[in-house]
C-alpha cells in the first residue's frame, strides 16, 4: 500500500482575485480549470514545483478559513521575491516558531492561510 501527497481544496469566491493572488503574487501556474456550465462555479488546479492545490468556487467543496502548510526550500529567497513585488494586499513576514521551523504565512483574499515553512537553520 502507498500514499501520495494530499491535494488541499481551498474555497474561493472571486476568480480574478484568486488568480491575482495565487498566480501573479505567489507564482503558481494554472494547470487546468473546469466549469460544468459557462456561468458555473470554477474548479481548478494550480501548482508550483511539487506543490499542487485545488481552488473551488463550488458551495460544498471546502470552507473558507482553511490552513495549509507547504514545506519549502529557499524560504528567505521566496520571502524576498514576494516583497520585491510590492503587492498591496499582503506583506507577509517570516516567523521563527518554537517547534523549530521558520514560517511565512500568507493569507489569501478568502480567509485561507497558506504557510510556507522550512526547518530553522541551526545557529
Amino acid at each position: 500500500m502507498t500514499f501520495s501527497a494530499p491535494v488541499p481544496i481551498l474555497r474561493i469566491f472571486d476568480v480574478t482575485r484568486a488568480k491575482d493572488h495565487y498566480l501573479s503574487f505567489l507564482g503558481f501556474q494554472l494547470d487546468w480549470e473546469n466549469r460544468q456550465s459557462e456561468d458555473g462555479p470554477l474548479y481548478c488546479q494550480i501548482s508550483k514545483d511539487g506543490c499542487v492545490l485545488h481552488l473551488s468556487e463550488h458551495h460544498g467543496d471546502a470552507c473558507p478559513g482553511a490552513a495549509v502548510r507547504i514545506e519549502t526550500v529557499g524560504l528567505r529567497e521566496f520571502h524576498a521575491l514576494l516583497h520585491s513585488q510590492a503587492y498591496k494586499y499582503s506583506r507577509p513576514a517570516i516567523q521563527s516558531m518554537p517547534w523549530g521551523t521558520d514560517d511565512l504565512t500568507v493569507p489569501d483574499p478568502f480567509g485561507n492561510r497558506v504557510t510556507f515553512w522550512q526547518l530553522t537553520p541551526e545557529a
